[in-house]
């Protein structure tokens, strides 16, 4: 897990990388791309049915 100094150097090198003006679009879409992984998670281990003997 990185500390404060290690996270201080990413959020410089994404600031270099994309610049000020972007970077809330990146955390909005970073944001959505979470929040669908989420739901797809949750979808998926709803479709999951448990198995019950002598179903097949």
């Amino acid at each position: 897990m990185p500390g404060a100094s290690e996270w201080l150097i990413i959020l410089l090198v994404v600031l270099v990388i994309f610049g000020g003006s972007q970077l809330p679009k990146l955390a909005r879409s970073l944001g959505q791309a979470q929040k669908e992984f989420k739901q797809g998670l949750a979808e998926g281990a709803k479709d999951e049915e448990p198995k019950t003997p002598g179903s097949d």
